[in-house]
């Protein structure tokens, strides 16, 4: 097989401007990696490269250029991606992607499960983003009206007392039996007051706690993991951390009480698959979220999802937040994602210009 390769840029576009501790996105770039046999140029596998703007390992000025290398040398890279790519994982993760999709023949059936066959949905939670009192209060409501048992609120912005107000309305109306909450802080808590923080959030039952301080804090990290009444998961801690017997190291030296999955951040299929293994070595549980690729890529990951095995509510409900997404397979009913049977329509990626 002599495999050729190309890629284009696509800016997704936000429809309501998403707020975190980090600051409010209103778009998100990706870039789009097609791979396919010189001899059969009509199938092709698509993989996608999403980068976190300040977040991504490898968001770097240099970024496009390492892209054009590997499609220029695909041959190579389709051996190495798993050692060469190891700082690029954005690039490395939609390489795998691509090669993957060509193998299974081009269709954007990366796995083939109970759920790409329409049979089995996966539990998702709904993501509330940061904003007004009054906006997340509202987009609460609307979440449970949707039909979602697991609320993911990301929390560090607005004023902490007001945060727990809203958690404080919801268990007024929900129990934790009813309703399971997580909270992401993305780092927003300095360490001298997190425990605190994570005590009076507690009192809410919630099911846990995302990335309460910045990541590469160990020592802090640990004292908090070693007497917390909330479960911590850890998720930025995880970037750039590549290497088995580092990623050992940190897993044994926080033990956390969770880990989360962002295969664009951090390097794909396998090596999330290598950071499954590791965190259960450490009694450590996981779950999967994307990281607001496209549908091309959240499809992708919900694939692989489907093929680990876990009963726990996922971070995969992100397919809504952009005006200019591809229509896809992929459908939300009472808080469940489903792989549907609907064509995939990928025309606006085809109306560009690949590069190679």
């Amino acid at each position: 097989m002599m495999l050729r390769a190309a890629y284009i840029p696509y800016t997704l576009k936000f429809r309501t401007p998403g707020g975190t501790s980090r600051g409010v996105l209103t778009e998100k770039k990706s870039w789009f990696i097609r791979v396919w046999d010189e001899r059969n140029p009509e199938v092709y596998g698509l993989g996608e490269c999403g980068l976190l703007a300040g977040l991504s390992f490898d968001d770097q000025p240099e970024y496009e250029q390492q892209l054009r290398k590997v499609c220029r040398n695909i041959q190579r890279y389709q051996e190495t991606l798993h050692g060469e790519l190891a700082a690029w994982p954005s690039i490395r993760f939609g390489l795998e992607m691509a090669l993957r999709d060509l193998q299974t023949g081009g269709e954007r059936f990366w796995f083939n499960t109970p759920f790409t066959r329409g049979e089995e949905p996966i539990i998702i939670n709904g993501l509330v983003w940061m904003g007004r009192a009054d906006e997340m209060a509202q987009r609460i409501s609307q979440k449970i009206e949707e039909g979602f048992r697991c609320i993911k609120m990301k929390i560090g912005a607005i004023d902490f007392d007001q945060e727990l107000l809203l958690l404080s309305e919801i268990r007024s109306h929900f129990s934790a039996r009813e309703m399971e909450i997580r909270v992401d802080a993305n780092g927003a808590f300095d360490s001298g007051e997190a425990h605190e923080k994570i005590n009076q959030l507690a009192e809410f039952e919630l099911h846990s706690i995302e990335q309460p301080i910045q990541a590469g804090q160990w020592k802090e990290m640990s004292r908090l993991c070693a007497d917390t009444p909330l479960p911590i998961a850890l998720d930025e801690e995880l970037i750039g951390v590549w290497e088995k017997d580092r990623q050992l190291e940190m897993l044994q030296t926080i033990q956390p009480q969770y880990i989360i999955l962002k295969p664009s951040l951090v390097g794909g299929f396998r090596a999330s698959e290598r950071w499954i293994h590791l965190a259960e070595g450490v009694d450590a549980g996981w779950w999967v979220t994307s990281a607001l690729e496209s549908n091309v890529g959240l499809a992708a990951i919900a694939q692989w999802t489907s093929t680990l095995g876990s009963l726990m509510p996922q971070g995969l409900g992100t397919g809504q937040l952009y005006t200019n997404n591809f229509p896809a397979p992929l459908q939300i009913r009472e808080g469940k994602l489903h792989h549907t049977t609907q064509a995939w329509q990928l025309q606006a990626l085809f109306d560009a210009r690949w590069n190679n």
